[in-house]
């Protein structure tokens, strides 16, 4: 990932808790730097009061928007109007838009059909299409938990949690998928580089990361699957080498 990438990044009030931002931030920072910060409310109302020294530590300018209707929601309608006049102003690579609401699914569509990368964030409640239409997306719960209890990870999703977040993808469907991936891009051998398999995986599912069931890295993420063989070559580079991966025989 381009860490140069200049990302503008515009936050729903009304949709996400203070909570994450730390963790909105830190994971802002493995895809690019954040330019643009913005964050959308009504700041005349009393739960949005915990946002204010967040804002000022963050940096992150508060843009007032008044609910004129009720059963109207004008916080989006700002933002998407910010999002259009950002993108015309060429001044950055990239969105992130953080929000667990569905209403900023052709915002995120529009962002990328005029070539911007565009990276979602919000809750597990988050509806399939907007997820769909974000390049990447990225559960908060799953950022927070990893940074919060870093020693719980590479345990396995179902280990620590009973069972998968319905809105993630399965882990039946990943399975299914690096197969074909490994048939579809493998050498004679039935060998495939795993690094091209998780491009691939990121790819087809915007929501793909392994944090998300509970591991750090694809290596042991693949390798608790039990049904891939994962080989390490040495490369010329002193201790470098590369893991291909291959499809167990009756798997």
């Amino acid at each position: 990932m381009d860490k140069d990438k200049r990302i503008a990044v515009l936050i729903d009030a009304d949709n996400v808790s203070d909570k994450y931002l730390k963790f909105i931030f830190d994971e802002i920072s493995n895809h690019g730097t954040p330019t643009y910060k913005r964050i959308y409310g009504d700041w005349t109302k009393p739960q949005l009061s915990s946002w204010k020294n967040l804002l000022l530590n963050y940096s992150i300018t508060p843009i007032q928007q008044y609910g004129y209707t009720t059963g109207k929601n004008s916080t989006d309608a700002a933002l998407i109007i910010d999002a259009m006049d950002i993108l015309y102003s060429q001044n950055v690579d990239g969105f992130c838009i953080v929000s667990s609401d569905s209403d900023f699914t052709r915002l995120a569509s529009r962002l990328r059909e005029a070539g911007m990368y565009v990276l979602g964030m919000g809750e597990k409640k988050t509806p399939s299409p907007f997820i769909a239409a974000c390049e990447k997306f990225k559960y908060l719960e799953v950022l927070a938990s990893t940074a919060i209890n870093p020693e719980n990870n590479n345990k396995g999703y179902a280990e620590k949690n009973g069972k998968l977040n319905p809105s993630m993808t399965s882990i039946t469907e990943i399975i299914s998928t690096i197969k074909t991936i490994i048939t579809e891009t493998s050498d004679e051998d039935g060998w495939a580089f795993l690094g091209d398999v998780g491009n691939m995986l990121n790819r087809r599912y915007p929501d793909f990361d392994t944090r998300n069931y509970g591991y750090s890295k694809l290596t042991p993420f693949v390798s608790s699957l039990k049904q891939f063989e994962i080989q390490s070559r040495k490369t010329s580079k002193t201790n470098v080498s590369l893991k291909y991966i291959k499809n167990k025989a009756g798997k």
